[in-house]
């Protein structure tokens, strides 16, 4: 089986993280969508929520789990058997961390391959972060993140 592992924050899940889920379906068998919690990051949602608001969205899709990441990318991948890791790119400026990230992981095991995949140009612009801001000054991100998000994100800014 060709599994995959899309590792990410997801804080929140956005229709550019919906898109290359998609895309990334049709390269592999199975694609484990895996929510890290980095400590070095304040999220808006917690844990649970994030594995929560995925489970609600792409995990409704054939062939997609959700997963807990812990430890180290690459040792989650070879737990879970999985031959790659995707990785989103929106614009270059998100090359040079990938890039570097994607160099760190071969040198800890050179079986893992990285590929990075391009979201639709629609959601070129969008970023988790970006979510938050718009949702925390009081604007309309219903078309950039699904429903059950939109609804999430109003009740964390009391809306």
């Amino acid at each position: 089986m060709r599994r995959a592992i899309y590792p990410g924050s997801f804080d929140p899940v956005t229709n550019g993280h919906l898109d290359v889920v998609e895309r990334a379906r049709k390269l592999f068998d199975e694609v484990i969508v895996a929510v890290a919690d980095n400590d070095e990051k304040q999220p808006l949602f917690s844990l649970r929520e994030r594995l929560d608001l995925l489970r609600k969205t792409v995990g409704r899709i054939d062939n997609v789990r959700i997963a807990q990441l812990k430890g180290l990318l690459v040792e989650f991948a070879k737990a879970e058997k999985a031959g790659a890791v995707i990785r989103g790119l929106r614009a270059v400026s998100d090359f040079e961390f990938e890039f570097q990230m994607a160099l760190m992981n071969r040198k800890l095991d050179a079986v893992v391959e990285t590929i990075f995949l391009m979201p639709k140009e629609e959601y070129t612009y969008l970023s988790s972060r970006i979510v938050k801001e718009i949702a925390r000054l009081g604007g309309d991100v219903s078309s950039f993140v699904p429903a059950c998000v939109t609804r999430a994100l109003n009740r964390k800014f009391n809306r």
